[in-house]
């Protein structure tokens, strides 16, 4: 009789401690999962971030070169303007600065041939600028695309394990 309680009450046992080992199994596999899929997670919101970051900074920097241009070529305008009205001017009243005219026009043209070199570098430095920030979305983009390749390889891993630890702990229940 005493060895047959103590046998019905170690089978109890060993069959609590089966359930726990699978609770315990599943809940571990279960935290893998969400790490998983909070890795995942990030690694979107990053993608998203930096191709916002991305665009936001072409836009601006466009929007910056489109108003230093505008606004280069509104002062040359301007300027060449009134230089030129004012050596005319000049030239009407006192006749003998003929000489000072062709010095002032000619300063005048080489002034606007420096400030259009200087638009079409700020230009090419945009462009530049641009180009670099596509390769850097491009790097990032491919980045996270081996990355999710590898994330995806390593979750069948996972899954096998949580499956061989699954059948494991139920022929373990089982087998009581």
């Amino acid at each position: 009789m005493i060895s047959y309680l103590f046998t019905y009450n170690s089978s109890r046992l060993t069959s609590a401690a089966a359930v726990v080992v699978v609770v315990v199994h599943v809940l571990v596999a279960a935290a893998v999962l969400v790490v998983v899929i909070v890795a995942v997670i990030v690694v979107v919101v990053v993608i998203i971030v930096v191709v916002v970051v991305v665009i936001v900074v072409v836009v601006v920097v466009v929007v910056v070169v489109v108003v230093v241009v505008v606004v280069v070529v509104v002062v040359e305008v301007v300027v060449a303007i009134t230089v030129i009205v004012v050596v005319e001017v000049v030239v009407v009243a006192f006749p003998v600065l003929v000489v000072v005219r062709v010095v002032v026009v000619a300063v005048t043209i080489v002034v606007m041939v420096v400030v259009l070199v200087v638009e079409v570098v700020t230009v090419e430095v945009v462009i530049v600028v641009v180009i670099v920030l596509i390769v850097v979305v491009a790097v990032v983009v491919v980045v996270v695309v081996v990355v999710a390749i590898l994330v995806a390889v390593a979750q069948k891993p996972l899954k096998d394990l949580f499956l061989m630890m699954f059948t494991k702990s139920l022929s373990m229940v089982s087998s009581l």
